[in-house]
Formats: structure tokens, C-alpha cells, sequence
């Protein structure tokens, strides 16, 4: 399947498509976390995705950008997104402020019915190589749901910070430091 898909850079027609992604996929994470009825969150959540796209948007001919985002594209259709930015507030109270500089891999969807198909993982290693091709030699990531953190161990290892019941008890916060070599095509 992955043969079939094609990685690239933001483009202005893809905006739209690339918002179906973020509400199918951030709808689909807080329903299989148990979450489906947070309906304000779920809204706050595909709102803040949308902000950044356009904030990578308005960057989006800059060849050094300090907010991307690449698309895979099945035979024209954007079925998944990541993002390289600026890390975020969770990632810098997680880590007692360790981390603040780095910039962080984020906005990691696949439209549920790609899902499970190879898509991240050409994804992540396109944006490693973008960010080695830049000099960037690290990179951090987060997440708060118990799904993607189970992903997240077994492609990232352990995480770098756990920042314990910050969603509410028994639901952790994980951080991830990465070294971009260990993930860019060489």
C-alpha cells in the first residue's frame, strides 16, 4: 500500500483535504480513548490543528520554515498529515522547561481507513529527512493518548518524560527526544 503513496510538502489546494484528516482522525482518537463525549475538546483540538496548517500555510514557499507540514497523498487524496514546529506547552511543562528550544514533530494522523498501513512511518522518516537536509539534529514529541503512547514506545522507545495523571488520574502526559539520524532515509 505505502508504494502507492506520496509524501509532500504543503500546498495551499491541499488545505481542505488536509482538514477532513484532523477531524476523521482526531474524532476517531478520543472515541477509542473513551473520550467520544468531550465534544468541546474534540472541537478545541481539530480548531488548534487547523491554526497551525495555517500558520505552516502562510510559510508555505519558505524554504526553512519554522512551521511545515508534509501530506501523504493517495492517488491525489490527502490521507495523512505531520507537522514540524515550535514544541508546545505540554511538552515544555512535562519536561520542567529541559526542553524548550527543540522543535517538535506533531499533528501525526491517518484517516481511519489508512490507518495501519505503513503511512506514519513514511511520514516520520520524510520529515527526519527534511530536518536532516535542514541540520536539525533532534527533534521531541508528545502525546497524551494511551493508544498513540503504546505506538509511540515501540517506534521511539521510551519516552524522555512522563508526566503522571496530568489529563486526570491514570492518564499520563509522555514526552519522546529523538535523534533525527535515527529515523532519516539515508
Amino acid at each position: 500500500m505505502t508504494e502507492q503513496i506520496v509524501i509532500q510538502k504543503l500546498v495551499p489546494s491541499d488545505v481542505e483535504g488536509a482538514h477532513q484528516v484532523f477531524e476523521a482522525s482526531i474524532t476517531r482518537a478520543f472515541a477509542q480513548e473513551g473520550l467520544g463525549s468531550l465534544q468541546d475538546d474534540i472541537r478545541h483540538e481539530i480548531e488548534q490543528k487547523k491554526e497551525l496548517l495555517q500558520a505552516a500555510l502562510q510559510q508555505w514557499n519558505v524554504p526553512e520554515a519554522n512551521v511545515f507540514f508534509l501530506l501523504a497523498k493517495h492517488e491525489g487524496r490527502v490521507v495523512g498529515t505531520i507537522s514540524y514546529g515550535p514544541c508546545g506547552e505540554e511538552i515544555r511543562i512535562c519536561t520542567d522547561q529541559r526542553i524548550t528550544e527543540m522543535g517538535e514533530l506533531g499533528s501525526l494522523y491517518i484517516l481511519p481507513e489508512f490507518q495501519g498501513r505503513g503511512i506514519a512511518s513514511k511520514l516520520i522518516r520524510a520529515l527526519a529527512s527534511e530536518l536532516d537536509r535542514q541540520g536539525i539534529r533532534q527533534f521531541c514529541l508528545d502525546s497524551g493518548y494511551g493508544i498513540a503512547q503504546q505506538k509511540w514506545r515501540r517506534k521511539f522507545g521510551e519516552p524522555y518524560a512522563v508526566a503522571e495523571d496530568f489529563w486526570g488520574e491514570g492518564v499520563h502526559h509522555m514526552v519522546w527526544l529523538c535523534n533525527v539520524q535515527d529515523y532519516a532515509v539515508k
